[in-house]
């Protein structure tokens, strides 16, 4: 029995060691300078970067290589490029870029599918409506994203959707245990209640056919506030048509430390 008990102990010593170590490395990983290919893409393909000054922008490409240095992506059946890479950690670095030292302690990997997939992870079928996802269960630490659309949102300089951003604000959302669009992690207690009521209230105008807002957000509060924060890449369209929601989703994404707009 004691050897038995020993046995765990060191057991469980040596994951804690493991456990230890792999968060050390996932917070302070050797950096290298960002490359002038993936510069070229920030600069040609995303709006939020081209937007920021260039202290802000040389904060910008080293949340994007932290993000690049801790977070595996694997392509399944599809190769996996350099712009997409420089895509899936900008659309990472976007919604958390005003607050200084965030990491996704709950995502590991993320998997590039050539194009949409339904519910199994299957690529072939007729119900292959789902173009991006965030696992759970034996998923859980991994998010899920078509090619696709994930490069079609960043050609696309007029659209309103973006999935990976989308996906994105799902695992920010998920940070205090639940997908629900209160994201109580980073939400001042104050504004809980308004934007509970403030969701609820466009909820029902998209139901009642009164809102521009894609009419996926009428889902459930969870994706109505995942699909508001596309809005990053067009902030002053969003201020524009819905000035309160734009005001509110500034407060959440701007942090204590950092007071510049997130938008």
């Amino acid at each position: 029995m004691d050897f038995i008990l020993q046995t765990i102990l060191v057991l469980a010593i040596a994951g804690l060691v493991f456990s230890f170590f792999f968060r050390i490395k996932k917070k302070n990983p050797i950096l290298t300078p960002i490359s002038n290919d993936h510069k070229i893409v920030l600069s040609n393909q995303v709006p939020f970067y081209q937007q920021l000054d260039e202290n802000r922008k040389q904060e910008f490409e080293n949340r994007v290589q932290h993000f690049l240095a801790t977070t595996r992506i694997t392509g399944i059946k599809t190769n996996v490029e350099d712009i997409d890479r420089v895509l899936i950690a900008a659309s990472a670095v976007i919604p958390i870029f005003n607050f200084p030292g965030w990491e996704y302690v709950n995502l590991h990997e993320v998997l590039l599918y050539p194009d949409s997939f339904d519910h199994e992870f299957q690529q072939q079928g007729s119900h292959r409506s789902v173009i991006g996802m965030v696992g759970s269960g034996a998923m859980n630490h991994v998010m899920i994203l078509s090619q696709h659309e994930l490069r079609q949102a960043f050609i696309n300089k007029t659209g309103k959707t973006n999935t990976a951003i989308h996906e994105f604000v799902h695992l920010v959302d998920k940070t205090d245990g639940t997908i629900d669009g209160v994201p109580e992690f980073i939400l001042e207690r104050k504004y809980i209640l308004p934007w509970l009521e403030l969701m609820r209230k466009e909820i029902e105008l998209i139901l009642k056919d009164r809102s521009d807002i894609n009419p996926y957000g009428a889902e459930n509060e969870a994706e109505f506030f995942a699909v508001v924060s596309e809005y990053f890449e067009r902030p002053k369209l969003l201020n524009e048509k819905h000035p309160e929601l734009y005001q509110l989703l500034s407060e959440i994404f701007n942090s204590p430390e950092n007071k510049s707009p997130a938008y």
